[in-house]
């Protein structure tokens, strides 16, 4: 599928061999016991007998973050790329997709082109830009969330092509329920992008569709869609029973219920990818912000808009403790919000601590809270 987008570099000029000194690591979904070696800014080993402290983690990958520290991607500079790259470095987020939600198309272009910007000139030290998560326009009036619906648009090949020739869009949400919705996905995926169902109506059979014609994934599964009746099972149970599908979950405590999270997990544990959904508001003080052309507000953690959610404030790696109190093993629950979300875009570099990758790593404490991050072995803030 894609590969990494990254600036061309030289490798690390030390090319030492060097251990960890953790005792436990996260392998695509073990708990391996041993350190874990680093040479040349990448895993040389895992397993290694030692008695250490600590659990080493894959750096983490969120495919729906829209902003963060008070800046919103749809509007975001290259600095202020920067500024959230190193924070969210600093939390344990080693690679993410800027999400740029429904607006204008002039307005959807401009971001794309100030994406396009910021990916040229990303630079080692802060969370990898790997492309753009485009999740609109082409989403159903019928479950808009508090996305603007007078800038839906219907499935269109031509603004396809305009959206795709203005920034490095590698996922996009698309209702498939929409008249032209399946020829667009199936162009999206021609095109090399990842196409996700959401903010959608779509029948069980509808679904099903949009995923033979292509889709790979579900965006924020249960959130703005079509609820699950035991006569219209709808997209929600097309996705769970589709082996092939990935199921994004929002586990902030707001959008799902710890006991939703568990059914899921036990009908879809390797294709559940974990998420923020993330807003200006996160990691910034209450009060209010944009969210493309929507006014929010945040209060207490929780962002709404006329009354509805309207994204999060929740960490990536605060979303695997919630995973992880609702019942998921630590290290699916890693695996969830690194392994299969970086699988998922097809991205063979990040998201594991398999030999030879990138010595993108978190190591953590028993309650998963970061001690250490390295992006290609290198010590961050240190």
């Amino acid at each position: 599928m894609s590969t990494l987008i990254s600036v061309l570099r030289p490798p690390p000029t030390d090319s030492r061999r060097r251990r960890l000194g953790v005792q436990r690591a996260v392998v695509d979904g073990e708990l391996i016991e041993g350190d874990v070696e680093i040479e040349a800014g990448r895993i040389a080993a895992v397993g290694v007998a030692r008695h250490g402290r600590g659990i080493a983690i894959p750096a983490l990958v969120d495919t729906q973050i829209n902003g963060y520290a008070g800046v919103d991607f749809s509007t975001a500079s290259p600095d202020e790329y920067r500024l959230i790259e190193r924070k969210l470095l600093a939390g344990g987020v080693g690679a993410y997709l800027p999400t740029i939600i429904t607006a204008a198309e002039d307005d959807l272009l401009a971001g794309l082109a100030r994406a396009k910007r910021a990916l040229e000139t990303w630079e080692l030290g802060g969370a990898r830009l790997i492309g753009v998560h485009l999740e609109g326009p082409f989403l159903s009036p019928e479950r808009p969330g508090v996305h603007p619906v007078d800038s839906m648009r219907k499935p269109s090949l031509e603004l396809a092509e305009r959206l795709l020739e203005a920034g490095p869009v590698v996922l996009a949400t698309v209702a498939p329920e929409l008249p032209g919705a399946l020829e667009l996905i199936r162009y999206l995926c021609s095109r090399g992008v990842v196409v996700s169902c959401g903010h959608s109506d779509a029948s069980y059979e509808q679904a099903v569709a949009g995923f033979d014609a292509g889709a790979t994934a579900v965006t924020h599964l249960f959130n703005a869609m079509r609820p699950t009746h035991h006569r219209d099972p709808g997209i929600v149970a097309a996705a769970l029973l589709r082996g092939d599908v990935h199921v994004g979950l929002i586990a902030d405590d707001h959008h799902v219920a710890p006991e939703s999270l568990e059914i899921v997990r036990r009908l879809a544990a390797r294709r559940i990818y974990l998420v923020t959904d993330a807003v200006a508001a996160a990691e910034a003080s209450d009060g209010v912000y944009r969210l493309g052309p929507i006014r929010i507000e945040s209060a207490a953690g929780r962002v709404c808009a006329s009354g509805r959610i309207a994204g999060g404030t929740t960490s990536l790696l605060h979303c695997v403790r919630n995973f992880v109190d609702a019942g998921a093993p630590l290290a699916w629950a890693v695996t969830a919000a690194s392994t299969v979300p970086a699988r998922m875009l097809g991205h063979t570099e990040i998201g594991s601590l398999r030999p030879g990758r990138f010595a993108d790593v978190v190591v953590v404490d028993d309650s998963l809270l970061p001690r250490l991050v390295l992006c290609e072995g290198q010590a961050i803030g240190g």
